[in-house]
């Protein structure tokens, strides 16, 4: 099953030993936007980067973030809605 193209991650993340591997999945199903909405939404986006970008050798690993700390779950999701993308589909994620 892939990925749809935006993804609406929820912090904080209670099992971070998925993280890494669903950062992988984003990365092989094309993932366009992780927008992170929560307590922490910062920080976690700063994971998610580092994860991205890995030892920055390889140029096509990229993805947009955004975090969203101060925003209901609702602003976000019509956020990463509204972005735009070649394919459709959106999915909430929690960790």
């Amino acid at each position: 099953m892939s990925l749809p193209p935006r993804i609406v991650l929820h912090s904080p993340v209670l099992d971070r030993s998925a993280l890494a591997a669903f950062v992988e999945a984003c990365l092989r199903d094309s993932v366009r936007l992780i927008a992170i909405v929560g307590d922490g939404a910062e920080a976690l986006e700063e994971e998610v980067d580092w994860l991205v970008i890995g030892d920055a050798t390889d140029k096509s690993r990229f993805v947009v973030t955004s975090s969203h700390p101060n925003e209901s779950r609702e602003e976000v999701l019509k956020f990463a809605s509204a972005w735009h993308c070649e394919d459709e589909g959106l999915l909430e994620v929690r960790l």
